[in-house]
Order: C-alpha cells, then sequence, then structure tokens
C-alpha cells in the first residue's frame, strides 16, 4: 500500500504562518509512503515516478474528522428530501420513486433523507406513510440522522412493535445498525469504491469514520476490495466497547488486513440530541417554546457519571474518547465527565458553547471537531429556536480558537456534503447564499480553516506521504467572501495517498517513471 514518488517545482503551503516555510519552489519527495526529504533539486531516484509540480501550490492530504461512510454510500441511491416544509411535501417527494420502484424492484426498500421536522407545524406520523406506502418498507431519515420516519411495513421487518409516530435519538441510533437488514439496503464493496474514489478528486486522503456499524471489521475488506488507497480511522460505540477490548484494540492500532491504512479510533457517545429534531440539550428552554413536550431544554442521553464510566474504560484500555455534544448544556457536561474521568480526545459538534467552556476545553486538552457547513441548514432555525443571543454563541469557531482549543473540521456527511473546501469555505464566510455573513465574528481566517482540515499534518520528512496539488493559492489576499469563493472553487491537480497518486487532473500532471 505504501509507494514512492518525487514531486518537484511545488510552493509549499504556509500553514503556520512561520518564517521558516519554503518561500521558492521545492521537491517532495515520498518513499515507502514517508515524506523523506523536501528541498531544491532532489535528486532522481531509478525507477521511482516524478511529477512535475509546475509551480503549483503544495499540501498535507485533507481530512474529514467526522463521516458516516455507511449512510454516506447509501444516500447515492436516496430520495432528496431536504427542504421539505412539512410532512405532506414528504409524501409529495415519495409518489414517483415509489412509482418507478414498483416496476423495477418490487422488494427493495425506499430510503429518504434530508428532512428536517423542528420547524414543522406538526410531528409526522405512521398511519400516514402507510397510506402513501403500502406494504413496501420505507425508511426516512432526518437530515441530521438523528431521527428515522418509518412505515409499518420496515418497523414489522426490524422487529419493531407498531407505533404513531417517528423514532428518535436513543432508540433510533440502536435501530440503524439493522437498516441493512431490509431488502436492498447494504451497499457492497463497489458502491465504496466508487464513492472513496471520487472523494480523491477533492484531494481527500483521510477520513475519521463514525459508522453505527462494525466499521472496524468492515473497513479492511472495503480496502481489500478496492476502495483506496484512502486512510480511515475507525469509531466504536458503547455496545461495542467489549468486543474492541477483548480484542486488544487501541487507538492508532493498524486494524488486520488493511495494510497500514485503516486504525483503530475513539470510543464515540452521543450525549445529547440535535438542533433539527429539539433534542440539543441546553442550558434554557427553547426561544419558541419547549424544545419538545416532554424536554423544554432538550435531553441527555446519558448522566455525567455514565460518561465518566464509560471514558474511564475506553482510557484505561488505550483508546480515546469522542463526546458528542450539541447544546451548551450538554458541552459543559461532557466536560465534567472529560475532568472526572482524566480520558483524551474530542468533542463532536460544539454547535453551542460558554465561553468559560470553550477555556475549559482548551485547558483539558480536547479537540472541537466542528462541522461549519451544518451552519447553512441551521442559521435559520437557531435564530428561530434558540434565539439571538444563543446564535452569537453558535458554531463558535472563533471563540475555540482564541481560546486555544484544537480544531479539525468535518462534514458529518451524510448531513453535509463530504467536501472539504465547502467546509473550509463556510468557516471563512458563514454564509451559503447571498445574505452577508452570519455572525461573521465567530469565522476563521483561511489559514486556520486549512490548518484544521489536515489532521495536524505538515509536508515535512517524517509525516505520512499524503499530497495534494492545488491549481491555486489557497491561502491568497483577499476578503472573506472572496477567499470563501476561492476554497469552494478549488481544483485539486493531484492527490496523493501513502506514495500513490490517487487523482491525476488531465494528462498534464502524469506521473512519469525515472530510469536507470
Amino acid at each position: 500500500m505504501n509507494g514512492s514518488v518525487l514531486v518537484r517545482g511545488v510552493r509549499v503551503v504556509d500553514l503556520d504562518g512561520s518564517s521558516s516555510a519554503w518561500r521558492e519552489l521545492c521537491d517532495v519527495s515520498i518513499s515507502g509512503g514517508v515524506i523523506a526529504a523536501v528541498g531544491p533539486d532532489l535528486a532522481s531516484v531509478p525507477g521511482v515516478q516524478e511529477i512535475d509540480g509546475d509551480g503549483r501550490w503544495a499540501i498535507p492530504g485533507l481530512w474529514d474528522a467526522h463521516v458516516h461512510a455507511g449512510q454516506w454510500v447509501r444516500t447515492a441511491r436516496m430520495v432528496d428530501l431536504a427542504g421539505a416544509p412539512d410532512p405532506e411535501n414528504v409524501l409529495e417527494r415519495l409518489a414517483r420513486p415509489l412509482a418507478e420502484l414498483s416496476e423495477r424492484h418490487p422488494t427493495r426498500t425506499l430510503f429518504g433523507f434530508g428532512f428536517r421536522s423542528a420547524g414543522w407545524p406538526r410531528r409526522a406520523t405512521v398511519a400516514e406513510l402507510d397510506a402513501v406506502t403500502g406494504s413496501r418498507p420505507v425508511v426516512l431519515i432526518s437530515g441530521d440522522a438523528h431521527s428515522g420516519w418509518l412505515n409499518s411495513a420496515a418497523l414489522a421487518m426490524l422487529g419493531k412493535p407498531a407505533r404513531t409516530d417517528a423514532v428518535s435519538e436513543s432508540e433510533w441510533f440502536v435501530l440503524m445498525p439493522r437498516l441493512d437488514g431490509l431488502p436492498g439496503a447494504a451497499p457492497d464493496p463497489a458502491d465504496f469504491a466508487t464513492a472513496v474514489h471520487g472523494l480523491s478528486a477533492k484531494g481527500v486522503t483521510g477520513l475519521v469514520d463514525f459508522e453505527f456499524a462494525d466499521s472496524f471489521v468492515d473497513w479492511p475488506p472495503r480496502l481489500a476490495a478496492g476502495a483506496g488507497p484512502v486512510r480511515v480511522r475507525t469509531a466504536v460505540y458503547p455496545h461495542q466497547l467489549d468486543r474492541v477490548i477483548a480484542a486488544g484494540l487501541r487507538t492508532g492500532d493498524p486494524l488486520p488486513g488493511a495494510g497500514g491504512l485503516a486504525t483503530m479510533g475513539p470510543l464515540k457517545v452521543i450525549t445529547d440530541g440535535s438542533l433539527g429534531t429539539r433534542t440539543a440539550w441546553t442550558h434554557q428552554p427553547y426561544s419558541d417554546g419547549p424544545a419538545t413536550p416532554e424536554h423544554p431544554c432538550g435531553q441527555a442521553n446519558y448522566s455525567v457519571a455514565e460518561l465518566t464510566d464509560l471514558i474511564r474504560r475506553a482510557t484505561a484500555a488505550g483508546l480515546e474518547v469522542a463526546l458528542h455534544a450539541i447544546g451548551d448544556r450538554a458541552n459543559a457536561a461532557v466536560l465534567d465527565a472529560f475532568a472526572a474521568g482524566g480520558g483524551r480526545g474530542s468533542v463532536e459538534h460544539v454547535q453551542l458553547i460558554t465561553p468559560e467552556d470553550a477555556e475549559r476545553m482548551a485547558a483539558l486538552g480536547l479537540r472541537a471537531s466542528v462541522q461549519p457547513a451544518h451552519l447553512l441548514d441551521d442559521r435559520d432555525l437557531t435564530d428561530q429556536v434558540w434565539g439571538a443571543e444563543r446564535a452569537g454563541r453558535s458554531f463558535p469557531l472563533r471563540t475555540l480558537a482564541d481560546a486555544g482549543v484544537r480544531l479539525a473540521l468535518g462534514s458529518d456527511a451524510p448531513v453535509a456534503e463530504l467536501d472539504p473546501w465547502l467546509a473550509m469555505a463556510c468557516a471563512v464566510h458563514r454564509s451559503g447564499d447571498e445574505r452577508p455573513s452570519w455572525h461573521p465574528e465567530q469565522a476563521l481566517t483561511p489559514r486556520e480553516a486549512l490548518a484544521a482540515s489536515v489532521d495536524g499534518r505538515r509536508l515535512r520528512p517524517g509525516e505520512p506521504g499524503d499530497l495534494v496539488l492545488l491549481d491555486a493559492d489557497p491561502l491568497a489576499p483577499a476578503s472573506p467572501r472572496e477567499a470563501a469563493y476561492t476554497l469552494r472553487q478549488m481544483q485539486v491537480l493531484v492527490t496523493i495517498c501513502a506514495g500513490t497518486a490517487t487523482h491525476v487532473s488531465g494528462s498534464r500532471f502524469c506521473p512519469r517513471l525515472v530510469t536507470p
């Protein structure tokens, strides 16, 4: 899996604002999947391919720090439900796909993805979904992946009793890994190979997979079947923790059969809900009324004591911990648990936090794994349900950066598009339309956003041999809006993962073999 290549004549992008950064064209030599040398006029090596960088800009391989890979691959076959204003609109969108499936695939499950029910005037019901879907199993997944609207046929196949409304939060997370058992639901290895190949065209060389199924078991055969090379860090959930501990897998350990590309990641725990399902746990009630009739401030899925116990178990077994926290009360609780449990790792999302807790996160040495593109969907909803003061503390990238918290950008795909350039653009200019930036005081600079997208890596000897060649300077001086446009339109010319070229744009940059 580890290759060798010499990339000549590139401009190494300075991610640290360092005076020691390369100012002139230089070469990058990768040997055995590791960067061996960086400097001008490096010697050719017989049998090693060379790429003429033509003076273009080089950065480390890009990472997405938060992906649900199985769901992301599956969404290519799902009905798009994004932007549906009410349950009736969702049902209207199902009519044509249902008719097409009836002709071609009489028994296949119909999946939909992307609805956000927090702003709907009423709750969706199973009965109205049954009325239009009949005996075909139908599973509709919310855009934040925190709830599922299933018809009675799907519920019965999954062994669930009859119910009146959607399944959400803890009950839904238990159900999600079982969806692949429905007729025609499971993606095959070829689906993953196609999807990963598309990622290389965006410069992606690594991702952290938080899929609910056994990703630590599933990725080695996927890679063997051609889904790569790409680096994958696989998470484990509490229901799988005993198996991982029994197998002796620690965070950073290579997974057997993956050629060094897939490694064990952290224990993942979802501690509260989401804004889109009105279950994110906040200090104060939601501004437009109770979050839900049962939980006016959203809901916690675990107590601090339970989280502390999980952190201690994982830490003793050599695992980092990634705790999901959306609301400000949830973020306070996970920091209490980390402080008591003594673990290392990250807080996932950090969508709403107090400045004091941002300081606490920095003091605990925790990363903030954030998804800037979520604000495109949540901007208006945040103003509606949390109000102006909390909106100013939402997606608090500047607050976290200024407190000294290390940021890691991701997508939460399929919740947002798996595109690091989109995430960076949203971090720099917090708007996806012609409106002004939403709370621009919380924006990052292009350098900060790019540095938060490479898994802490740099183009220097000893680092992994992952390199991306760009057609334009990602840090060219510009206004935030202009910089975001440049990032969003960035053309990736070459992607190299573990010393192997996984993407080459056209023939101009194709590697050539140096012969003795």
